[in-house]
């Protein structure tokens, strides 16, 4: 492994814009991950994991097997004292690695054949992202679509909270319009979660096949969702809540469509 003793380290560099700038994950098609569990996840998931940073003090946690295997893939390997290592990462107290892995990538395609779909409508929230795409994962959800306003799914927030999801859930990046008339080509029927003088229960309605949408934290569904779904459901709530976190509407809806 190549020692860094700069904080001016090409490598170290380009690791943290990694963490920090979306424009420039985007330009480089690649994201930042911490971890050993991420980086298990990464090479079981078969990511081209293209940079790795060792943390000097906890190098010896990471084994053997696994260093040769990014070697032989041709994984330019770093090693860094706390000091440095630390300005790659953006949480308070880094793991053992961090790394670079090519970002996924699902074309409109991937809906091809999906019996049960999620559309994400300006959905907001790193961590409400990412446990929707863990959530999914587990249930074995077919896809889950990011149409216009949603976070992005590459940063940081996002790829710690999908728990490895984001390397093998189909994660389509489309417009609402464009993902809708993909799904009824397909035969699917398209649900908006709304509270909406028409909404019916959700559980009064077929989701075995079917895709359903799900809207931001603040303001719900856009209109445009709901004049493109062909029903308006509502998750029924016994409680005094008026609505329910959106990561935690997924999820149950997740449940109800896969179970």
């Amino acid at each position: 492994m190549i020692e860094i003793e700069s904080r001016q380290n090409a490598a170290l560099r380009h690791l943290a814009r990694l963490g920090r700038e979306r424009k420039y994950r985007r330009s480089t098609g690649e994201m930042l991950c911490e971890g050993e569990k991420m980086l298990q996840e990464a090479l079981a998931s078969g990511a081209q994991v293209r940079t790795l940073l060792v943390r000097a003090e906890r190098a010896d946690s990471l084994s053997a097997g696994i260093l040769a295997q990014l070697k032989q893939s041709g994984t330019a390997l770093y090693i860094a004292p706390d000091a440095l290592f630390c300005r790659a990462s953006g949480v308070e107290t880094p793991q053992s690695v961090i790394f670079s892995c090519a970002q996924p990538r699902w074309e409109a395609d991937a809906l091809d054949g999906k019996d049960q779909v999620l559309l994400l409508d300006g959905l907001q929230d790193p961590g409400n992202l990412g446990t929707i795409l863990r959530t999914a994962e587990a249930f074995a959800l077919g896809a889950v679509v990011l149409c216009e306003g949603c976070a992005d799914l590459f940063s940081p927030k996002v790829v710690r909270a999908t728990m490895g999801a984001v390397f093998r859930l189909p994660c389509v990046q489309l417009p609402l319009a464009a993902a809708v008339n993909r799904l009824r080509q397909n035969g699917l029927p398209v649900y908006a979660t709304a509270l909406h003088a028409d909404s019916v229960s959700i559980g009064e309605v077929p989701l075995s096949r079917a895709a359903v949408i799900i809207g931001s934290e603040g303001r719900g569904v856009t209109p445009t969702a709901l004049t493109l779904s062909d029903k308006r459901v509502i998750i029924p709530m016994r409680g005094r809540a008026e609505s329910l976190n959106a990561g935690a509407a997924a999820s149950i809806v997740i449940y109800q469509m896969t179970k």
